[in-house]
C-alpha cells in the first residue's frame, strides 16, 4: 500500500529510541485491543529484539472480550512477552502495572538502580492514557487525533521506576491492507489516507458478517441487506443523508457510521481482528511478497540483458 504516513516527527522518534535502547531494561508496548496485530509497528519488534516486554491490551471497554482473551494467549506464546487487558477507567491497574514492570527487571528491582521502562505504540492506542493511569496525575496530553506526544519525555516514578514516553511511531508502509483499513477505521491514521465510503464500507462488510445482531438492534432493521453498499444507502435514507435528487450522501453516512463506532455508539464488545484471521491474511502477504520479488528480478535480468545487447552493438 502506497499510503505517506511518515511524519518527520516519527522517525526522529524511531532513531532516538535505537540511541538509548542500552538503556532500556523493559518495553511497554501500548496496542488497541480491538486490533492488537495491526496496531503492532513492525519497526518496534525489530528495535526491541529480545528485552522484556508488557504488551498492554488497552480500549479492552470497546473490544470482544472473548477474542481480546485469545489474543493475549497467542502473543504470550512469544519469550519474553507478557500481556494486560486494560481500559482507561481502571485505575486499579496501577499497581499491577508497576509489579509487572519490576518482575521484568528482578536483578535491578532488588538493587537500588533504576528501572527504564519505555512506553512505546502507534499514535492514538492510548499510550499517554496509560501514563496518566499509571502516575495518578495528567503527566502526558490526551486527544483523539493521532500523534498528540511529540518528544520524549521521562516520568520518574517511586520505587526507582523511569517512565520513558515516545511519540507515537507509525512505520512507512504496510504489506496487509486489511491492516491499513482496520487502523483508519480505528483513528490509528489519519483518514486522509483513504476515502471514508471506502473505510465505511469495509467495516460495514465486516460489521454484518461478524456482528449482525449488534447492526439490527443500533439501526433498527429485522434483517441486514446482502452487501455492505445496500447496508450504507439504507441506513442513509433512515438518516436523512441524501443529496439533491434523493441520492444517498455516502460521505455522510459514511463518516456517522466510522464515528458511531469509534465513539461506542453503535456497541461496545466489536473487535476487528482475531489471530485465525492474521494467519490466512499473512498468507495472503507472503505470496504477494514472493510475486514482487519475481517481478524485480525479471526486471532487472532484463536490465541486464539491454546492458549486454547494448555493449555488444556498441
Amino acid at each position: 500500500m502506497g499510503i505517506q504516513w511518515y511524519p518527520g516527527h516519527m522517525h526522529k522518534a524511531q532513531k532516538e529510541v535505537k540511541e538509548i535502547f542500552h538503556q532500556i531494561d523493559v518495553f511497554i508496548e501500548v496496542l488497541d485491543a480491538r486490533i492488537p496485530f495491526s496496531s503492532q509497528n513492525p519497526l518496534i519488534e525489530e528495535i526491541r529484539q529480545d528485552k522484556p516486554t508488557i504488551k498492554i491490551l488497552n480500549k479492552t471497554d470497546l473490544a470482544d472480550p472473548i477474542i481480546t482473551e485469545q489474543w493475549q494467549a497467542y502473543l504470550e506464546k512469544e519469550n519474553s512477552v507478557k500481556t494486560l487487558a486494560f481500559n482507561a477507567q481502571q485505575s486499579d491497574k496501577r499497581e499491577q502495572i508497576l509489579s509487572m514492570i519490576r518482575k521484568s527487571a528482578p536483578e535491578k528491582a532488588k538493587s537500588v538502580k533504576t528501572i527504564h521502562a519505555l512506553i512505546i505504540g502507534i499514535p492514538n492506542v492510548g499510550k499517554s492514557t496509560l501514563i496518566n493511569n499509571i502516575t495518578g496525575r495528567t503527566i502526558a496530553k490526551t486527544g483523539n487525533e493521532p500523534a498528540v506526544t511529540k518528544v520524549q519525555q521521562r516520568i520518574k516514578l517511586e520505587e526507582n521506576i523511569t517512565l520513558i514516553d515516545t511519540p507515537g511511531m507509525l512505520w512507512p508502509n504496510i504489506e496487509n491492507e486489511n491492516s491499513g483499513y482496520r487502523l483508519a477505521i480505528t483513528g490509528g491514521i489519519k483518514e486522509t489516507a483513504f476515502e471514508l465510503p471506502d473505510i465505511a464500507s469495509y467495516a460495514a462488510e465486516y460489521f454484518m458478517a461478524s456482528y449482525p445482531d449488534i447492526l439490527k438492534a443500533r439501526f433498527n432493521m429485522a434483517e441486514l441487506p446482502r452487501t455492505d453498499l445496500e447496508f450504507l444507502e439504507e441506513i442513509g435514507r433512515a438518516r436523512g443523508c441524501l443529496r439533491s435528487g434523493g441520492m444517498v450522501d455516502l460521505d455522510k453516512i459514511s463518516r456517522i457510521l466510522v464515528m458511531e463506532f469509534r465513539d461506542k455508539i453503535l456497541g461496545s464488545g466489536i473487535s476487528l481482528e482475531t489471530p485465525e484471521m492474521i494467519a490466512e491474511e499473512l498468507k495472503v502477504v507472503d505470496l504477494q511478497r514472493l510475486a514482487k520479488e519475481e517481478k524485480k528480478k525479471e526486471r532487472e535480468a532484463r536490465k541486464k540483458e539491454r546492458r549486454a545487447r547494448y555493449k555488444r552493438n556498441k
